[in-house]
């Protein structure tokens, strides 16, 4: 049996997007709350009956996460141009390292809009 199973997180960080004009408002410090869903896909492991333990899904992500939790996201080394696709892409690098059964990261940083790496 394959499944598809998803954990959210969240974190708290600022920003400002170094490439735009200076009258746009993100080339301004600004902050967002990032809502980050990891998607995983696979089949489910026998004898446990899963395809991998939530617990260890966020044992292994909280001490990434406090990489960029309240924090200038500039300041972390691969997202000094720290847009949502570069971060679902850094997210995702950062986190297949752990799980190959990773399929995609979605970050929205409004309830509006939101990104997904890889389509």
């Amino acid at each position: 049996m394959k499944v598809e199973l998803k954990q959210q997180f969240q974190i708290e960080s600022a920003r400002f997007l170094p490439h735009l004009d200076k009258s746009h408002p993100c080339s301004r410090t600004h902050g967002h709350s990032f809502v980050i869903w990891l998607t995983f896909q696979g089949p489910v492991k026998e004898p446990m009956g899963w395809l991998i333990d939530y617990h260890e899904i966020q044992s292994k992500m909280t001490p990434l996460f406090q990489q960029l939790d309240h924090r200038l996201l500039n300041d972390v080394p691969g997202l000094e141009n720290p847009t949502t696709e570069n971060l679902c892409r850094w997210v995702f690098e950062k986190s297949k390292v752990f799980f190959p059964e990773l399929s995609q990261v979605s970050i929205r940083e409004t309830p509006f809009t939101e990104c997904s790496y890889p389509i």
